[in-house]
């Protein structure tokens, strides 16, 4: 398979055009970096000052979306001891929450002096879920699928919903994401939701998991009374896109919390069993890794090296994993995916 000389993005991603030296648009078009450094610095800016004007204030200051993976530990971290907040965590267990990462936000919790909310809701209702997920073609479109597997989209629609109900019922003026510099743009990584955002925000969340289970989902959403209180509507934040990143950084902190990484996740994740199963469902469908948009991002920045994300692509998946994943869904070990759309 073709791939960019420069980053690692395949001949089969959505709109990929490679130049006469292999390159392609997105590295040709990443800006150099002095202006990503000015971008990340001013984003800083306003994140310490928004924190400064926060701090004095009761209650939590920030509510946490810890999914127990190294990156939400280390964020979760920087906001406790660097910044000094107030912090209320949430972890959603999704069913198939790794148990060492059940064990390490237990641990992590403790040492850092943080509330701590786990919400499982019921694996019937997520099952229902994940398997829709994995077989509708059109559940999400094409352009969300880019960065995430319509598996993580729908679960993430449920964690961001989550949140946004927690925040808005308690008050809480930030809502952060561990999210690692590759997963998001850094225009999107520092922002105050406005009620029109944040219905549009929470509808293209909802609207695919209502398809799959009607009203049941309502619970994990927040209701139409709370989006028109400007006074209490929260920023979203990812800190991770514009502070220090390096994963031996990250790994040395979070170690020294408690944090031990799980044996039994794939290389792209350090919480979740579902997630080598939702990969290899999107590679089926759509033709390329659901975390390539991700890693092409580090390699660009230089976080990881080309033959570090090349490696984590091409990792098989545990046969074991994959199994015992499949019969919890209830479906058979073969034959269950749908084929590549077109």
């Amino acid at each position: 398979m073709k791939r960019c000389t420069g980053c690692v993005l395949p001949e089969t991603f959505p709109g990929i055009r490679f130049d006469e030296e292999g390159v392609c648009q997105y590295c040709r078009q990443m800006p150099g970096p002095e202006q990503r450094a000015a971008q990340k610095a001013h984003l800083r800016a306003r994140f310490e000052a928004l924190v400064d004007e926060i701090r004095p204030q009761p209650g939590y200051h920030a509510l946490m979306a810890w999914s127990g993976g190294k990156d939400s530990t280390y964020t979760l971290w920087l906001l406790r001891e660097q910044y000094g907040l107030r912090v209320l965590a949430f972890t959603l267990d999704n069913g198939f929450t790794s148990p060492i990462t059940l064990k390490n936000v237990r641990v992590v919790a403790e040492n850092l002096g943080v509330d701590h909310i786990i919400i499982k809701p019921r694996f019937d209702l997520l099952q229902a879920i994940f398997v829709a997920s994995a077989q509708k073609a059109d559940l999400y479109p094409p352009r969300a699928l880019e960065r995430a597997s319509s598996i993580c989209n729908s679960c993430m629609g449920i964690a961001k919903g989550i949140g946004l109900r927690l925040a808005l019922e308690r008050g809480v003026p930030l809502l952060v994401y561990g999210w690692s510099p590759g997963q998001i743009p850094l225009a999107s990584a520092l922002f105050r939701f406005t009620s029109p955002m944040l219905r549009t925000f929470l509808q293209a969340a909802r609207l695919p998991l209502e398809k799959i289970v009607g009203d049941q989902i309502a619970p994990y959403f927040p209701p139409e009374a709370l989006l028109d209180n400007r006074d209490r509507l929260p920023y979203s934040v990812a800190p991770l896109a514009f502070l220090e990143y390096r994963e031996e950084m990250v790994f040395a902190c979070t170690r020294a919390l408690g944090w031990e990484s799980p044996s039994d996740t794939d290389p792209n994740s350090t919480n979740c069993l579902l997630n080598s199963f939702a990969c290899q469902v999107h590679m089926e469908q759509m033709g390329y890794h659901p975390y390539v948009m991700e890693l092409a991002g580090l390699v660009r920045e230089g976080y990881i090296s080309r033959d570090e994300a090349l490696a984590r692509l091409e990792a098989p998946a545990a046969p074991e994993v994959l199994m015992a994943v499949q019969v919890k869904l209830g479906l058979p070990p073969t034959g269950m995916l749908r084929t590549r759309n077109t």
